[in-house]
């Protein structure tokens, strides 16, 4: 899959630097080239001699060296590569990447290129955790940059939690997956997210407290695997992923008209808030404030579009997947819902009151199945996707 690939690697500082030698190595075995490009901090953990060495090419270093500009300016090498991979990624360098920053080689290439990124973050746990790294992260990811990692273990410094950098075959099949090549290659998937806006007048509608940030992540981390994703979203607060199939609609109508024409497919996950209830007859002006009277409105039921693709009989996706935000008894009303709908899956979430989870950053799922139900830790949107598009993966391979 990767003979022939051009990889351009960029080594940040960190202790991690030591497993880019590996993962120099095995990318090699699998016929990719290899251009290195070591950060002053990465040039403190690994020598540029092993680098270029296990590379079996110049390393470069130096944004003001003449000859490489001469010979290869920074735009020409970070656009000859096929992908970009940032391993490890360092708090620094994530931080540079969401800000637009290019004052060195590293960072001066990922804002020059045109090439996917795959990032393979690696740090201590507080740094990671820290409210900077996560917003930088949601910027990243908001962006089209992809991830691997980071895992969860006993740090350098003693410490435990998540920050390890990713395993270097597992940075290899993030790989893969960047250049189309994943498990999922070939499989089609839709992706819905976001909440639907239903109008009531011009300026008024009735919508759900949803960013669309899971869904956005999910169709992210499918389409990092090789799926082909077309991503239905309602107006959500955060920028759609790139090199998915984009189709936005407004209303819960518009949805269900949007998935119908998308199938067939191998699975789909429907992850949008969808409005339970639109107004019968919307007006075409906007309602007046009477002092005397309150405007009557008569609701009827939106199409429940999860129940409706999950009882098709003919070009019902293998796996359909549905979302469950509950407020109490999660499981139970979960389970119920997975049975009522008829799907494969439910994904199901604590979206009460201060949980944080509705328009925050991280969720807390349950995920549940024919086989029952599988808590999964607290952790963020975009490790959750990750972790579900994985599943997904292996249920349809």
């Amino acid at each position: 899959m990767l003979a022939g690939k051009h990889i351009l690697l960029i080594i940040g500082g960190g202790i991690a630097a030591f497993k880019s030698l590996d993962l120099i190595r095995r990318l090699r075995e699998r016929g990719a080239q290899v251009t290195p490009v070591l950060t002053e901090g990465g040039a403190q953990f690994v020598t540029p001699l092993s680098v270029s060495a296990l590379a079996g090419r110049k390393v470069f270093r130096d944004l003001w060296d003449l000859t490489d500009e001469a010979e290869m300016g920074h735009i020409e090498l970070s656009r000859a590569a096929d992908v970009v991979v940032v391993a490890p990624a360092t708090a620094d360098l994530m931080a540079k990447m969401a800000g637009g920053h290019a004052d060195d080689l590293a960072s001066t290439l990922l804002m020059a290129t045109d090439k996917r990124v795959l990032i393979a973050p690696a740090m201590n746990v507080r740094m990671w955790e820290h409210p900077a790294t996560q917003r930088n992260l949601s910027t990243l990811t908001g962006d089209g940059i992809l991830k691997v990692g980071p895992k969860e273990g006993d740090m350098a410094c003693g410490e435990f939690g998540p920050g390890r950098m990713a395993e270097p075959l597992e940075i290899v099949a993030a790989v893969e997956g960047a250049l189309g090549g994943g498990p999922l290659r070939g499989r089609r998937v839709i992706v819905t997210s976001g909440p639907t806006h239903e109008p009531i007048d011009p300026v008024r509608y009735i919508a759900n407290r949803s960013s669309g940030a899971q869904g956005t992540a999910i169709a992210q981390a499918l389409a990092a695997l090789g799926a082909e994703v077309v991503f239905v979203t309602g107006p959500a607060q955060v920028p759609p992923p790139r090199n998915v199939q984009l189709v936005p609609v407004e209303t819960a109508q518009e949805m269900l008209e949007a998935v119908q024409t998308a199938l067939p497919a191998d699975a789909a996950v429907f992850a949008a808030a969808v409005a339970d209830w639109r107004v019968a007859e919307a007006a075409d002006r906007k309602i007046k404030k009477t002092p005397d009277t309150l405007p009557s409105l008569e609701f009827v039921e939106n199409p429940d579009i999860l129940a409706t693709v999950s009882g098709l009989s003919e070009g019902r996706p293998p796996l359909v997947v549905g979302f469950a935000a509950e407020t109490n008894d999660v499981v139970e009303n979960a389970t119920a819902k997975r049975a009522r709908k008829g799907c494969d899956w439910i994904v199901a979430n604590d979206v009460s009151p201060g949980t944080g989870i509705m328009g925050g950053r991280e969720n807390a799922v349950t995920l549940i199945t024919p086989d029952g139900a599988e808590a999964w830790e607290r952790a963020g949107k975009d490790v959750v996707a990750a972790r579900l598009a994985r599943r997904i993966a292996e249920a349809l391979t």
